[in-house]
């Protein structure tokens, strides 16, 4: 059998580098070639910073960079080489989460590999089954047709996103009704038919593979001239949208329906915790519709760069083509307590859990009173009653935390945003 000594990786991105750098560390006696156009991005592959973030990884890259893994710019030299070359050769989709990406890798729930029905294309499969076979069961690796492949890969982050915006339903109801979604989603979770997994309720989901997938999933249904189909799997996207909007919508309510040159501590920018990717991460379009009603926000996260939040927010979609306001509107701290001085409210919008150590009573003696707390991602269930305690005003997804609520006028005018609004129109991708 065909024996692979050389891979060549297009792409140093988010699944190309961390991806690679596991073959690398896995199979030794593979020399592995990570390439992009990217220069900048090559060189901080190459240097102490890598580009990303995830836990692991930097151990992972220099215990073999140099030796047998290699990043590069110098991308025909790598191809011309490469006795596999990864994305153009057959469909090996990933199913990393951000935050677990080298335990994702190293051991895997399954690893798929599509390939042509032809002679060719079994040799390919072949020859990739034997690189994954140094550290993966033969067991879970899948072998398919190219198209059993690519759906399988969106079938999965389909059903993953599904489920999020599913629970994220019954969070608005258990809301309405005094249920606790927590409660809820622990006694559904505990149906064997049904599982635990991904039934916490929050601000919504982000990262660039489930909207992204369900997306391609929607057009590739209406491309088929299924439009049922696109339309079930439309309404997960939809739901997102709300919830994202209802979040926004609730904090207006509770600051006495205005935010207008309110500050507020906006922690958390990333889509989850781990990870420094704020692609399509929900605290993106928080930030959007509370920019949109004028508040002023302060925003910490422990791994983002300021650049990146700036890049985000000023975006046309976001800044309403307007990338001036941004630098009005948005402050971004190297310090939460810095993001918590003189704040009318502090947002939870990335469950990291630095945020449950804070010492709250500190942040509440700076804050401008009432002060409120709005948990996007339920991290602080433990400290409600020594918050509240102290004096904060509590708001949370999916629960009505019990307290006395400071009474207030509702004014005449409306926020411009609000949570019955239709869904922005979707993407065609």
């Amino acid at each position: 059998m065909f024996q692979i000594k050389k891979i060549c990786c297009i792409g140093a991105g988010y699944v190309g580098g961390p991806t690679c750098s596991v073959i690398a560390n896995m199979c030794p006696e593979i020399t592995v070639t990570v390439v992009d156009v990217n220069e900048s991005r090559i060189k901080a592959w190459n240097s102490d910073t890598l580009p990303i973030y995830e836990p692991g990884l930097k151990e992972v890259v220099e215990s073999c960079r140099g030796r047998n893994l290699f990043f590069s710019t110098d991308i025909d030299s790598a191809i011309r080489d490469a006795d596999l070359v990864f994305i153009s050769v057959l469909s090996n989709p990933e199913f990393l989460a951000e935050g677990t990406a080298v335990r994702d890798l190293k051991e895997p729930d399954r690893v798929l590999i599509g390939g042509d029905e032809t002679a060719e294309g079994q040799r390919a499969i072949r020859a990739l089954c034997a690189v994954y076979e140094h550290w993966v069961p033969k067991a879970r690796i899948i072998t398919t047709n190219t198209w059993s492949s690519e759906l399988s890969k969106l079938a999965a982050n389909a059903f993953l996103a599904q489920r999020i915006s599913s629970i994220n339903s019954i969070s608005a109801l258990c809301e309405a009704t005094g249920a606790d979604v927590e409660e809820v989603a622990k006694a559904i979770g505990m149906d064997q038919r049904i599982g635990s997994k991904f039934l916490k309720a929050s601000v919504g989901f982000g990262g660039s593979c489930f909207q992204k997938d369900v997306l391609n999933l929607v057009y590739l249904c209406e491309a088929l001239n299924l439009p049922e189909v696109a339309s079930y799997w439309q309404q997960v996207i939809d739901m997102n949208e709300y919830q994202r909007r209802r979040f926004a919508c609730r904090i207006i309510d509770c600051l006495f329906n205005t935010v207008t040159g309110k500050k507020l501590a906006l922690l958390g920018f990333s889509f989850k915790k781990d990870t420094g990717d704020t692609r399509e991460s929900s605290s993106i379009y928080i930030s959007k519709y509370l920019m949109d009603e004028g508040a002023k926000l302060f925003i910490y996260d422990p791994k983002v760069l300021k650049e990146q939040i700036i890049h985000d927010l000023s975006q046309p979609n976001i800044s309403e083509d307007n990338p001036e306001r941004v630098s009005e509107l948005v402050t971004v701290t190297s310090d939460p307590y810095e993001a918590c001085q003189s704040a009318h409210a502090l947002v939870i919008c990335t469950e990291w859990d630095m945020f449950k150590e804070l010492d709250y009573e500190k942040i509440y003696k700076k804050m401008l009173k009432p002060a409120f707390i709005f948990d996007g991602r339920r991290v602080l269930d433990h400290l409600h009653p020594h918050l509240q305690n102290i004096g904060f005003q509590i708001e949370t997804i999916g629960k009505k935390v019990i307290a006395t609520r400071i009474p207030y006028t509702p004014a005449a005018a409306c926020p411009r945003i609000a949570a019955s609004e239709p869904p922005t129109k979707k993407a065609k991708v």
